[in-house]
């Protein structure tokens, strides 16, 4: 646990506490919305947009290979909603489209860039699996200044987004813009999403958005408590990853906080409040109980009779 003592691996563990609060907060309007494959579609349209930045640019700056993160990303979902309206493709065959054939293209650029000179060091693998460990304190700051504006984004306008997720008809007879609340959380999705691929990669980038927020649900009836609960889940994932990864030598950041967040998830599916499996099971033996105890009193009522 020495390691923990080092000034990187503190400003590691505080970007991956920060990234998990955010990523659950999103997860949960994405959840809500009924698009938890958006998220994955994007974390993976995003990939050639950091490779065709670094090939841009020849050399590793992360704020510009962000960028062309966000870029590749927004351009996913809009194709999305085009291959929507212009066809009679649904919407969740959409995204599987645009997930494999981004992610294709996203390798297909990897390995080119990787042959060149400059490619074979950019380390630009890290963003396939992500590699936490890697970033600097420079880099951990802008982590943490975007996270913390996706967080303020979705507290500032919260009784919004409920009119948005829950009556969206409600909402726009108010004078609320749905097109705007739609274009401002596709903004916050991809931010999160360009965000935390260099600490989780696009691969496991979507995990941390879909899983707190499924584990929440478990626990809480109400969006404000389910927000609350994703939001400290995905930080404890990113808290609980991190500091298991830094016990050993070369631990990949990204999976092991995965792995936590899928442990909260088992915990949840078993131990949760609400339709957790061990409380249904419970509820149904008490309610075959009551049925077999309003039986015999029945027949005892008819017997003295």
């Amino acid at each position: 646990m020495s390691i923990l003592l080092s000034a990187n691996a503190q400003w590691v563990l505080a970007s991956t506490l920060i990234l998990g609060m955010a990523s659950g907060t999103i997860g949960c309007l994405a959840y809500w919305k009924r698009q938890s494959l958006m998220s994955d579609a994007l974390s993976h349209a995003a990939l050639p947009g950091v490779v065709i930045a670094f090939a841009l640019l020849g050399t590793k700056n992360l704020p510009v290979m962000i960028l062309g993160a966000a870029i590749s990303a927004l351009f996913g979902a809009l194709l999305i909603q085009m291959i929507r309206s212009s066809s009679r493709i649904k919407e969740d065959t959409a995204m599987g489209i645009i997930l494999s054939v981004f992610f294709g293209l996203g390798i297909m650029l990897l390995t080119i860039v990787n042959r060149t000179g400059t490619g074979n060091q950019s380390g630009l693998d890290g963003f396939i699996f992500g590699q936490a460990a890697s970033m600097v304190q420079k880099d951990v700051y802008k982590m943490i200044f975007l996270a913390a504006a996706v967080l303020l984004v979705v507290f500032i306008a919260f009784k919004e987004w409920k009119l948005f997720l829950f009556d969206p008809d409600f909402a726009k007879g108010l004078g609320l813009s749905n097109r705007w609340m739609n274009g401002i959380y596709l903004a916050v999705l991809v931010l999160v999403i360009v965000v935390g691929i260099q600490a989780v990669g696009v691969i496991l980038m979507a995990a941390l958005l879909i899983i707190p927020a499924v584990s929440a649900r478990y626990w809480s009836k109400s969006f404000k408590g389910m927000v609350v609960l994703s939001a400290l889940f995905g930080g404890l994932s990113g808290v609980v990853g991190t500091m298991v990864s830094a016990m050993g030598a070369g631990w990949p950041t990204g999976p092991f906080i995965v792995v936590a967040s899928s442990s909260l998830f088992l915990f949840s599916l078993v131990f949760g409040t609400e339709k957790g499996l061990l409380i249904q099971k419970l509820q149904l033996r008490a309610q075959r109980e009551k049925q077999v105890y309003t039986q015999i009193e029945t027949s005892e009522r008819g017997g003295e009779v």
